[in-house]
């Protein structure tokens, strides 16, 4: 079996880009001379002395967003209620996820061919399947693969990519699916993008429409994976469980893929 690691590094902001300004992370490293001092002011020891070699602890302090790094939203990202179409409650957080949920069959759709910006619409999610010759089933998690990916850790990584539209979302969604992904910075088109969009049209409908599609029908979304091109089509495993905020709007996953041999 082969494990693909579908995770991008939580890292420093001004090693690797993977967010628009505003959203920069820093971790701050304390090695183990630092550590050394630490434990020798908590324990009243000689570090020197009484620690191998002189050396203590390793830590990290990391001030960052839950929409750092690969991570999944929850429904709750998207408005305080979901599933208006079947029954309004509240939306949930992402440490409501059933965790069954976080492992299934993973579907990849390669999406590489269509622009940067361009909505992709319920007729092109089934052409994309029947080209794979593949049927969702209840369960599932559905990744959309991007040119965004070509761009990961760049400045260039938020302006490119497709978006979802909100039609495609809800028809992906009534298929049984309760978990999708994108290689890209978010499940819509990036907002370098839409903004001009707006700016032309003055249509509401057009802004972050496939996440909104989520006060419809809730479900959770994971954004910034990496290696898609690595998985086929069909027949891999994704195994996504997100960390465990209270209460939050995402949660940081370290997404892994396993391919039959």
């Amino acid at each position: 079996m082969k494990f693909v690691d579908l995770s991008i590094p939580i890292i420093n902001s001004d090693e690797l880009i993977f967010d628009p300004p505003g959203m920069e992370l820093k971790i701050t490293y304390n090695n183990h001379n630092t550590g050394a001092r630490q434990m020798g002011a908590a324990f009243n020891l000689r570090p020197k002395e009484h620690l191998p070699n002189g050396k203590g602890w390793a830590t990290e302090r990391i001030t960052l967003s839950t929409h750092n790094g690969t991570h999944m939203d929850s429904p709750w990202h998207f408005a305080p209620i979901q599933d208006k179409q079947i029954g309004e409650k509240r939306a949930k957080t992402i440490d409501e996820i059933p965790l069954e949920w976080c492992i299934a069959p993973l579907v990849v759709l390669n999406c590489t061919d269509y622009e940067d910006g361009y909505i992709l619409t319920p007729e092109d999610i089934k052409n994309k399947l029947d080209d794979i010759d593949y049927k969702l089933k209840e369960g599932d998690i559905l990744c959309i693969h991007t040119n965004a990916a070509k761009h990961s850790g760049s400045d260039e990584f938020i302006h490119h990519g497709v978006g979802v539209g909100k039609m495609a979302t809800l028809d992906i969604i009534k298929q049984g699916v309760h978990i999708v992904g994108i290689d890209s910075w978010s499940w819509d088109a990036p907002f370098s993008i839409t903004i001009q969009k707006w700016q032309q049209t003055k249509d509401p409908s057009i802004i972050w429409e496939g996440h909104f599609a989520g006060i419809e029908l809730g479900y959770f979304q994971m954004e910034k994976l990496a290696n898609l091109d690595k998985i086929p089509p069909v027949g891999a495993t994704i195994y996504c469980f997100p960390i465990k905020i209270a209460r939050a709007s995402a949660g940081w996953v370290r997404a892994v893929a396993t391919i039959p041999d």
